[in-house]
C-alpha cells in the first residue's frame, strides 16, 4: 500500500499550547496572530506581498507548472522533496516524496501533535476512506513533528481511547521540523505545524493547498473533490472546472465565446 519510500519531538506536556499560536510579527512569510484566547477564531493575517510573474499557459500544456514566486504561495511550484522516518503497519519505514513522481498523486497533510483532539478525527477519516483515494491513484501521507515512537504508541492506542488504531497510510516524523518549514506551515514559537494540506500531482507539482488554524479540522470530501477536479483538467487541458464541480457535471471552456455554452446551460 503505502510507498516503499521513507523521515521526532517530545509531546508537549501542556496541551493548551495547541490553542494559543504565537508568531513573529514582522516576518515575510510568518503569520501574525493576536495573543488572546479568542485569537484562534479570528482570520489569519499574512504579512507578505509576493511578486508573482506568471506566463499564460498554453492549452496544450499538461504540466500545470506555473513557476510561481519562491515566496508564498507554494501552489504551482515543485513540492519540496524530503526523506524521513515514518510508521506504517506498526513498523518503522522510510518515505521519500520524490519516489512518487511519475507514479502517483499525493495528499500530504500536516497536523500539530499526536495524542491531541482534532487530529485523530482527521487522520482516521482519511484512513477510513483510503480506498477511495487509491482508486484515484493517490497516496496519503500524514506529517507531524512527533517522533516515530510517539506515532507508534498512538497507532497502538484504541480509537475509543483517543488513539488511531491501524492506519492505511504512513505517519511521517518531522522531528527536525525541516519538512514543516519547507511547506511554510511551522509555527516558529511553538515548534508545531498548522493544519496544512497539499495536493501534489504526478509531476511533483503542488496544485492545491489549504491551511487551517489549529482548532479547525479539514474535509475529506472537499479534498477528494478538488483532487478529482485537478485530475479532470489535467486529462482535459482545454477545459476548466467551475465552482463546486464534481465528476459527471458540466465543465467549461476557458474562452470568452465558448464559455457561453456553459453559462447558457446552468
Amino acid at each position: 500500500m503505502a510507498s516503499s519510500a521513507p523521515s521526532a519531538s517530545l509531546i508537549s506536556s501542556n496541551p493548551k499550547t495547541l490553542f494559543s499560536p504565537k508568531f513573529p510579527s514582522s516576518s515575510l512569510s510568518s503569520l501574525s496572530i493576536p495573543n488572546s484566547p479568542n485569537s484562534l477564531f479570528k482570520p489569519l493575517r499574512t504579512s507578505f506581498s509576493p511578486s508573482i510573474s506568471l506566463n499564460r499557459p498554453s492549452h496544450s500544456l499538461r504540466t500545470f507548472l506555473v513557476r510561481a514566486s519562491n515566496e508564498l504561495p507554494l501552489v504551482g511550484n515543485i513540492a519540496p522533496d524530503f526523506e524521513a522516518e515514518a510508521v506504517f503497519d506498526q513498523e518503522f519505514i522510510k518515505v521519500k516524496l520524490s519516489e512518487y513522481i511519475g507514479k502517483k498523486y499525493v495528499i500530504l497533510f500536516f497536523y500539530p501533535l499526536d495524542f491531541t483532539f482534532v487530529c485523530p478525527t482527521e487522520i482516521t477519516a482519511f484512513s477510513d476512506r483510503y480506498a477511495e483515494f487509491a482508486e484515484l491513484n493517490t497516496e496519503i501521507l500524514g506529517v507531524s513533528v512527533d517522533s516515530v515512537f510517539s506515532h507508534l504508541a498512538w497507532v497502538q492506542t484504541d480509537r475509543k481511547s483517543g488513539g488511531l488504531g491501524d492506519l492505511n497510510y504512513p505517519l511521517i516524523s518531522d522531528v527536525t521540523k525541516s519538512i514543516s518549514k519547507s511547506y511554510d506551515v511551522l509555527i516558529p514559537d511553538q515548534g508545531i505545524a498548522l493544519r496544512g494540506l497539499f495536493i501534489i500531482d504526478k509531476e511533483g507539482v503542488i496544485q492545491h493547498s489549504t491551511i487551517n488554524n489549529l482548532a479547525i479540522g479539514r474535509s475529506v470530501d472537499e479534498t477528494k473533490r478538488t483532487l478529482q477536479a485537478l485530475q479532470y483538467v489535467q486529462e482535459n487541458p482545454d477545459e476548466v472546472c467551475p465552482a463546486g464541480w464534481k465528476p459527471g457535471e458540466k465543465s467549461m471552456k476557458p474562452d470568452p465565446k465558448l464559455s457561453k455554452e456553459y453559462f447558457a446551460a446552468v
